[in-house]
Formats: C-alpha cells, sequence, structure tokens
C-alpha cells in the first residue's frame, strides 16, 4: 500500500501507443527495499501487464561532487542492479544529464514514476524532464517521496522555525505513514532485448562487473578528493553498520561525546537513499522490543535521542530546503535577528584569521579542529558534535560571515560523503542561528551560540 499522500500526479496521459515496459527513473532513493516509488512502479508494471525498466543517470561534472561521492554511489547502486536482476526488473545506469537521459526511454513508455527530489536542482530536473514529456507524447507522470517518513508537504506547507514547531506535527502524522512498503513481485520478467535500438553505453556491464574506477574515469570526474578507505555505500553496508549500532553504541548514544563515538554512521547512507529512515525505525522498534522482552537493558534516552535525530530532526531539515529558496545563499539562509547581530559585530576584532587553503591543511592553532578536520579530509566524516564545533570556529576565523559561510558549505560539501545534503545545508545554516534563538552577547558571535575549545575540555576528556 502506498500511502495517496505520498503521491504527486505531474501528469495524465496514455502514454506511448505500444508501450514496452513502465519506467521508473531512480534518482533520490538508490535502493530496492523500503522503495515506496519502487513498489508503485511495479504495481503499475503488473497493472499493464508490462515489464519494468529502472533508469539511474550518473551525470557527469555533477556540481560539488569527487570521485569520493561518485565511489560511494557505485557502490549502493552496483548492489542496487544485482538485487533488481534478481526480480527480473531491468535496470540502465546512463551516463548523461538526467533529463535527456530519461527521456531516451520515454518512447517505449507506459508511464513515468519518479522517486521525489528535495533540492533545488533535483525539482528542477523532475520539472524539466515533465515539460519536454508533454511535448513528445501525452504520458501520465508520477513523482513518489519515499526518502521521508512523512512526506514533506504533508507534514507542512511552510519552512518551519525549529524543531519544536514540527514534532508534534511529525509525529501526530506518523501513524499514517509507518506502514512497511510491501514489495509484490513483477509478473513480466524483463528482456534486454525490448530496448536493442537504444544507443547505450556500456556503464551498466562496468557497474555489475564493479569497475568503479573505470567508470569514475570515464565520466572525467574530479579525483583529487580519493574515495573514502573507511567507508563502504551500499544497502547491505548500511543494515551491518546499523546493526553493529544497535548492539554496541545504541544504549550510549545520549552520550554526545566525540571521544566516545556513539554514533550511527547511517548520514552517508541516507545521503545517497541507500537505506530508508523509515527502515531504520522499523529496524530499531523490532530491535528494542526483543531485547526487552528477553529481559535485556534498553537506554529508554537513548533510542528517544536516535529517534529525535532520524525522523524529526532530519525531516526539520528536508523542510528546511525544500521551502527555503536560498537555503544555499548567506543572504536569505538564516534569520531576520540573525542577520542584525552578525551586522552589528561585522568590525569586531578577530583574534584568529584563517584562509580556506590553511582550513583545508588542518594549520589552525586549534588542536581539537584541526584533528576533526583531518578525518574530514581523509574519510569523508566527523562526528556529530564536532561537526557544530567545526563549523562555528570557521565563523569565528573568517574575515567575514559571508565568506564563512561560503567556507564551511564548501568544505562541507566537498570532503563529506553525505555533502550536498539537506542535513548538511541546514546544519551549516544552524551555526548561523537558523532552528536556534539569540544567547548571550559576545564579541564576533553576537548572540549566535558560542562554542569553544574550554567547553570541550570541560564537557569530554579530549
Amino acid at each position: 500500500m502506498i500511502e495517496e499522500g505520498r503521491i504527486e500526479v505531474y501528469s495524465y496521459g496514455e502514454g506511448a501507443q505500444h508501450s514496452k515496459y513502465v519506467l521508473y527513473w531512480m534518482q533520490q532513493a538508490q535502493r530496492v527495499s523500503y522503495n515506496h516509488a519502487l513498489n508503485y512502479a511495479i504495481d503499475q508494471a503488473n497493472e499493464y501487464d508490462l515489464p519494468l525498466l529502472v533508469v539511474f543517470c550518473v551525470t557527469p561534472n555533477y556540481v560539488g561532487a569527487n570521485a569520493r561521492h561518485y565511489h560511494f554511489m557505485l557502490e549502493g547502486l552496483a548492489e542496487v542492479a544485482d538485487t533488481l536482476k534478481e526480480k527480473g526488473i531491468g535496470f540502465v545506469l546512463e551516463k548523461s544529464h538526467p533529463v535527456e537521459g530519461v527521456l531516451k526511454y520515454i518512447k517505449d513508455a507506459k508511464m513515468l514514476v519518479m522517486d521525489k527530489g528535495y533540492l533545488r536542482h533535483q525539482r528542477q530536473w523532475r520539472e524539466e524532464l515533465v515539460q519536454q514529456i508533454k511535448e513528445v507524447v501525452s504520458m501520465t507522470a508520477i513523482e513518489i517521496d519515499t526518502d521521508l517518513i512523512v512526506p514533506v508537504t504533508i507534514a507542512s506547507e511552510k519552512v518551519e522555525h525549529a524543531a519544536r514547531t514540527i514534532r508534534p506535527k511529525l509525529w501526530r502524522l506518523y501513524p499514517n505513514y509507518d506502514h512497511q512498503p510491501i514489495q509484490d513481485k513483477v509478473k513480466k520478467k524483463w528482456k534486454i532485448s525490448l530496448i536493442k535500438n537504444i544507443d547505450r553505453c556500456d556503464m551498466t556491464e562496468d557497474l555489475i562487473r564493479q569497475d568503479y574506477q573505470g567508470l569514475i574515469d570515464s565520466l572525467g570526474v574530479d579525483e583529487s578528493v580519493k574515495p573514502s578507505k573507511k567507508y563502504q555505500g551500499g544497502y547491505s553496508k548500511a543494515i551491518e553498520t546499523l546493526e553493529e549500532f544497535f548492539e554496541a553504541k545504541l544504549n550510549k548514544y545520549k552520550d554526545p561525546s566525540p571521544v566516545t563515538r556513539n554514533t550511527s554512521r547511517m548520514g552517508m547512507y541516507l545521503h545517497f537513499g541507500q537505506i530508508s529512515s523509515l527502515e531504520i525505525l522499523k529496524r530499531l522498534y523490532k530491535y528494542v522490543s526483543e531485547q526487552k522482552s528477553a529481559g535485556n537493558y534498553i537506554d529508554q534516552e537513548s533510542v528517544d535521542g536516535f529517534i529525535e535525530q532520524v525522523f524529526v530532526r532530519r525531516e526539520l531539515a528536508y523542510n528546511y530546503v525544500y521551502y527555503t529558496q536560498g537555503y544555499d545563499q548567506f543572504d536569505k539562509m538564516t534569520d531576520g535577528w540573525a542577520y542584525q547581530t552578525m551586522a552589528m559585530h561585522r568590525d569586531d576584532e578577530r583574534e584568529h584569521i584563517y584562509t580556506l587553503e590553511e582550513l583545508i591543511k588542518c594549520n589552525t592553532h586549534d588542536p581539537y579542529w584541526n584533528d576533526a578536520m583531518r578525518e574530514m579530509v581523509e574519510t569523508g566524516y566527523m562526528h556529530n558534535y564536532m561537526r557544530m564545533y567545526w563549523c562555528k570556529k570557521i565563523l569565528e576565523w573568517s574575515p567575514s560571515y559571508q565568506e564563512a559561510y561560503e567556507h564551511a558549505i564548501y568544505l562541507n560539501n566537498r570532503y563529506f560523503i553525505d555533502g550536498r545534503d539537506p542535513n548538511g545545508y541546514t546544519g551549516v545554516a544552524w551555526c548561523f542561528g537558523k532552528h536556534d534563538h539569540g544567547w548571550k552577547e559576545r564579541p564576533i558571535f553576537g548572540k549566535l551560540r558560542y562554542m569553544n575549545a574550554n567547553g570541550l575540555k570541560r564537557k569530554f576528556k579530549m
């Protein structure tokens, strides 16, 4: 069952006259499990007695992406390709801009299913694609919100002020959207001969052979940031990482220390849609129930804290980018009071000022910041608490607030595996007052929340 609130109809039409398949353009949700869009496409294919074709477009020189991001993504897509093949569903990896790539398969499609995109360029892709389809054929185009537990437009119709304003809305709606999507079997198996007349590149076969470097080379990807040697992409790896977290760290999650590092590391998998936040919650509830039934101790405060992050905070971030047109622009990303306090303190003297190059080289006077930045540059990950501290220090060490913001966004998007993500844009904006409130007046920060190394040492065994 696909809840109606997840479905948005872009257009209606009969599709190609002699339709060969139902088409699912996979983009945001790069997975098979808990993928409402894929399930909907399977249902439609079965209803029309047609096979299903899934197309994924790998965009050369995707803005802000580098070898680290592509490699992690391709690891996940290889698993997707294998799983779809086992289910009798077609999969094609296209090297092209998404609109151009999907249009190549429209002429033989009965209808188009898309997963929902939330960032500006993702939404523009879908709108442009549907507009171009209308010029070619009358076709039904459906978008399914599957990467959020409560669909973004159902949760709220406006940008929310803070977690406290969206939280009650989400929990009130949660019972309507917590259903595990049941995936039917496809009735008609896919045959590659159905697209034999299309000029295809050999990317799909390269992907199945797991020739990631060959694919990356063919795409002309920025290889100055190397793939992470520590973290591997894919649904199976996401599940393995989640289960390790449950067993070893869940009961300690309430401890935010960057030393003990009791984090789930789900952010990178959620970013590429390799796992669903709904599946994470379902697995969490099942694990907690089993542990309690076995008489094992469960720290409820830690469980609640993890749910808050996976559900409330994450969906707040998506609300922010969806309803904030300038979520990635300094003069539009935060609230009026924050701009006012920054204006009052823009000429405050800075004791330390570092260039972007110095930040990248981890060359500051702060050993904690340097170590966190080094981990980010080398592995693509940083502890959640240190992410806040990291950004606050960039704010303090930059000659202007705008330069601080731009440097933070650039570094976030370039080095983190989950860069260019709603959580990343929201996290940086939070350091500049978004979803926060005024604090004690201080130099440079004004009323923005302050963080320093002494606070780290006071709270944690740094």
